[in-house]
């Protein structure tokens, strides 16, 4: 078995003298910036931090815990991870979860959509290895045909989509999570927690109006959260997303994330091919023929503009 794995430590301050000399097991099962609940594995929940400055632990995380108080204590050891889903920006990461099996990536037919944060989230899952699943919400409140036509793309991948109206039944999607850990992404406004209220009403999970006017949700989920489903199927609901960065992923990993490139890649004439000009491009090649969609190679190209790393 691996070692757990340290999170760097300082020196503990009077407050952290221990209760109980001895480390307990337990999960990250939400968090609040620079304080975290967790699960020990007596079903106690107790909230702790972690010692230093570095707060980058996320829901999923399976660690090690010394305690301060009755139902207080430090995060010592941080076990490896199976995959952790994240996003960046030039400046900062932001942990969204980690040891889950799927993303549910959950759009609505209104608000509208972003295709483009849709392809975000497909890739940063592509790039952590974790299967990825659509989920169409609010479908009983307007015509959904012109979504699922958009969506068709992705179906044509192989990406599962799934239409679902939350507040009228969640069984469709319940075949989905049964047996996963499952971490729920989405936009603002998609109805993330309702989903959750449906699944469990007794978590209470609050839920605002989506503003008409504006044409977009409220936050209304600002911390992540880990809720048991059943003894095997785990969920773990994340804050409203308005932007999705990718600029942990090198272009190497960026273009293996669009998966209808990987027939292609390595066969380009030019063995540093960015696939925006350049002659031979087997990747401009195969979207001239209908082999890839126009509207993802272009997501693509303005992603490696975005990311903006040199040539590997």
């Amino acid at each position: 078995m691996s070692q757990a794995t340290s999170i760097k430590l300082t020196t503990a301050s009077k407050s952290s003298l221990l209760v109980n000399s001895s480390l307990q097991q337990g999960q990250v099962i939400a968090s609040y910036g620079k304080r975290y609940g967790v699960e020990l594995k007596d079903g106690t929940h107790i909230s702790c931090v972690t010692r230093g400055k570095k707060n980058d632990l996320a829901c999923g995380d399976q660690v090690e815990v010394k305690m301060t108080d009755t139902l207080e204590g430090v995060v010592e050891n941080l076990h490896p991870r199976t995959n952790l889903l994240f996003r960046s920006n030039a400046y900062k990461t932001k942990t969204l979860a980690s040891n889950v099996t799927q993303v549910i990536i959950v759009l609505a037919t209104t608000p509208s959509f972003y295709e483009a944060l849709l392809n975000r989230c497909l890739i940063a899952a592509e790039a952590a290895g974790i299967k990825a699943v659509i989920v169409l919400n609010k479908s009983d409140l307007a015509d959904n045909s012109e979504a699922m036509k958009l969506l068709k793309v992705y179906q044509d991948l192989g990406y599962q989509v799934q239409p679902l109206s939350a507040k009228q039944d969640i069984n469709p999607l319940k075949q989905w999570l049964s047996g996963q850990v499952s971490v729920l992404v989405g936009q603002s406004g998609m109805g993330k927690s309702t989903i959750v209220n449906a699944l469990l009403p007794e978590s209470a999970v609050r839920t605002q109006e989506v503003s008409e006017v504006l044409d977009s949700g409220k936050h209304t989920t600002t911390a992540a959260h880990l809720y048991h489903l059943d003894a095997t199927s785990d969920l773990i609901d994340s804050p409203g997303l308005q932007e999705f960065g990718l600029n942990h992923l090198s272009i190497e990993q960026l273009e293996r994330a669009f998966i209808e490139f990987r027939p292609y890649l390595g066969k380009c004439r030019f063995n540093n091919c960015k696939h925006i000009h350049e002659p031979d491009c087997t990747i401009i090649g195969a979207t001239e023929v209908g082999k890839i969609s126009p509207v993802r190679l272009a997501y693509y190209q303005g992603l490696t503009q975005e990311i903006g790393k040199p040539d590997y």
